[in-house]
């Protein structure tokens, strides 16, 4: 069970491909909101069961008509992969029933030593992915996420190869946004790093967003440049996700996308701001040299957050201290190891 949210489902995805990888004869079936079902497609003996948060299992008492009809479905043992109050509740009523279960230690601890001002303790914890695969462990089901196995690339449709061209020679991907803007690269310095990739005009370069405010930006973005495309709020959420399986190369914050990108197999650089990889948050399967962070001799208290949801005064530029020259540098060097 995981609800929300995009990033942190699309964080269970790998984790679940190994798994039904090594225990071809389990059944597993995911607990989450009806939107991201598109996630989980194409895995084998996985089931997705949908959360109706509005309706049947709204509140507690939907809670218990949640775990009614998720007990019809024969489970022998649980997951909870969220460890909220909702999962708790459900985790409970299986454990009385005599199931086994077993929950995610998210490590509240270290995170809040490493993002204090005072006497922090700036080390690597755990990644979402090992503090997973600890879940299946504890249930009898130990995984090895070394040799990770990612979906082929989607065929595009026609409504898709319209919008983005057949004649490309390389697809970049950019996600500009965040939830919090302390997780968001100044959107001048992301116009610097736009216009240099568009002089190479065998490079088509994809801008993923949503929301009116978000489109309207995009649009500006790319309105000087033939190669580069805004896809957001064109196309529908499942082609979204086949577009993404095709990036040679995905430019992201510490966001949604950079963890939907790397589920499927894309090469991600990811840019980072109030928050560090060290938390845990480097998308799936990626190469450390592939995330910028912000300078921390300049601003030494970074990371100030875990999400990105709390200001500190006088760290708002902290990204400008990743250079867009740097950013281009890192997708070219991708991109040149493309054959």
């Amino acid at each position: 069970m995981r609800l929300s949210a995009m990033g942190d489902v699309a964080m269970t995805v790998p984790v679940l491909r190994a798994f039904v990888k090594q225990y071809p004869t389990v059944k597993v079936t995911v607990i989450s909101r009806p939107f991201f079902k598109p996630f989980f497609e194409g895995i084998p003996n996985l089931d997705f069961f949908a959360f109706d948060e509005k309706n049947r299992h709204k509140g507690f008492l939907g809670l218990l008509r949640l775990y009614s009809d998720v007990k019809k479905l024969k489970i022998d043992a649980f997951a909870d992969l969220h460890n909220v109050l909702r999962s708790k509740v459900v985790s409970l009523l299986f454990a009385l029933s005599g199931k086994k279960r077993a929950t995610v230690d998210k490590g509240r601890d270290g995170k809040k030593e490493l993002t204090r001002h005072e006497e922090k303790i700036f080390k690597q914890l755990p990644t979402m992915f090992e503090r997973h695969a600890k879940v299946f462990e504890e249930l009898g089901f130990p995984l090895d996420l070394t040799n990770p196995e990612f979906p082929k690339k989607a065929v595009l449709s026609a409504e898709i190869t319209d919008l983005v061209g057949e004649h490309y020679q390389k697809l970049i991907g950019i996600a500009p946004f965040a939830q919090y803007d302390s997780k968001v690269y100044p959107l001048d310095l992301m116009q610097e790093v736009i216009a240099k990739l568009s002089e190479n005009k065998d490079h088509t370069i994809l801008l993923f967003g949503g929301g009116k405010k978000e489109i309207e930006i995009l649009d500006s973005l790319s309105a000087s440049f033939k190669n580069v495309i805004n896809v957001a709020g064109k196309i529908k959420f499942q082609q979204e996700l086949k577009l993404i399986s095709n990036l040679d190369v995905m430019l992201s914050m510490d966001s949604g996308n950079a963890h939907i990108a790397a589920m499927l197999g894309v090469k991600v650089i990811t840019l980072w701001g109030a928050t560090h990889p060290y938390a845990g948050f480097l998308p799936f399967s990626q190469s450390a040299d592939n995330t910028l962070v912000s300078d921390r001799n300049i601003y030494p208290k970074l990371p100030t957050s875990v999400y990105g949801n709390k200001i500190v005064e006088g760290y708002e530029d902290a990204m400008r201290t990743i250079s867009p020259k740097k950013v281009v540098k890192r997708i070219q060097n991708i991109i040149e190891k493309i054959q």
